[in-house]
């Protein structure tokens, strides 16, 4: 998983993901900061995620209404510039509505611009206003992620390309640059949780980030199940395709104060965003040690992670940690309760086993 930037043997990788949202705060009387500063939080939590031993930050894009992060290649450059050494990473980046080319070079500067830690995570978009807003028609839906997918990978495996298809313009002797500093930087496929996704993802031999709202460990072991059987049946070695899980985080000195601290948020910006909020009942259930999503005290979190880590055997975890309004000073004290209490625990017992495994 070299080429990836994984050593199995450090233990579970850390991050955090934000997908950009500029959402009312629901305790602040729905105000809510201006778009200029939400652009600048970013840059501070990848800065305070870096100081705290996170290894990845990664930055979503969505082209609606409640949402700052349009232009994320932008931003990711200005992270770029503002820390030294986590890897800088989209997620994702919906490349349905947009040119592998483009992508590749706005990458590609920010992977030189970063010395050697950019990656790009993939996705197909949740939020389809988007393919109006740029021009493509929502019925070429699946079709236009899977003919860009293909194009941007042979971009990263190829310096000089040719490659015809059916919704860009022929690429004859095309030199795409500039390269990464090492040749070529690692990209993921962002898949949404469903097994028939994550086939996909698998057939084609790339690593997977499994994002998830929420749901008992066992719901989605079929998931990464499908996907390493997939991947092993197209002649990949599943051993070396790392996956990641990336869903809500948030963390308090006990779990009815995160609960109680977090839901609110969460419920905000489901409304906000996909026009339904989140049962109280079913968000209650996140502190199950079960539960995908976690939150609760720094010690259950851990110890949820661990459970996960057991069962799905993943290289990466990204949490979710802004959703929603959450004001800056809670995202600034997670991320130093994950510092100085999580990471350590999570990688000190993943490494033992990793190492034990090989």
């Amino acid at each position: 998983m070299a080429e990836y930037g994984i050593n199995p043997n450090e233990g579970l990788q850390f991050g955090m993901y934000s997908l950009g949202d500029h959402l009312p705060n629901p305790w602040a009387e729905g105000r809510r900061i201006s778009a200029g500063e939400r652009v600048r939080e970013f840059v501070a939590y990848a800065k305070a995620a870096e100081q705290a031993g996170f290894d990845v930050f990664s930055l979503g894009e969505s082209h609606q209404e409640f949402f700052a992060s349009q232009a994320h290649a932008v931003i990711l450059g200005a992270i770029a510039q503002a820390t030294e050494t986590i890897k800088v990473s989209s997620s994702s980046t919906i490349l349905s509505t947009s040119d592998p080319v483009r992508v590749y070079e706005n990458f590609a500067t920010i992977d030189l611009l970063s010395e050697g830690r950019a990656e790009i995570v993939a996705g197909r978009a949740s939020r389809v206003g988007l393919f109006e807003l740029l021009g493509y028609d929502l019925k070429d839906y699946e079709e236009l992620f899977e003919e860009k997918f293909d194009l941007l990978r042979q971009i990263n495996r190829e310096r000089v390309v040719n490659w015809s298809g059916q919704f860009r313009a022929d690429l004859r002797d095309a030199e795409v640059l500039p390269r990464p500093q090492a040749g070529s930087m690692p990209i993921w496929r962002a898949v949404g949780g469903t097994p028939a996704s994550a086939v996909k993802a698998g057939l084609s031999g790339a690593p997977m980030v499994m994002a998830h709202l929420g749901g008992p460990i066992a719901a989605f072991q079929q998931t990464i199940d499908s996907y390493r059987a997939a991947a092993e049946h197209n002649g990949y070695d599943p051993a070396t395709l790392p996956v990641a899980t990336a869903g809500f985080f948030y963390v308090a000195e006990t779990s009815q104060q995160a609960l109680q601290e977090f839901y609110p948020h969460v419920n905000e910006g489901m409304f906000r965003t996909n026009g339904r909020g989140m049962a109280k009942q079913l968000f209650a259930q996140s502190t199950d040690p079960r539960s995908i999503m976690n939150i609760g005290s720094p010690q259950q979190v851990i110890e949820k992670i661990l459970y996960q880590h057991e069962a799905y055997g993943h290289q990466r975890f990204l949490g979710q940690i802004d959703f929603g309004g959450v004001p800056f000073d809670r995202v600034m004290r997670n991320l130093e309760v994950i510092g100085t209490e999580i990471i350590p625990a999570v990688k000190k017992h993943t490494a033992r086993q990793e190492a034990t495994q090989a």
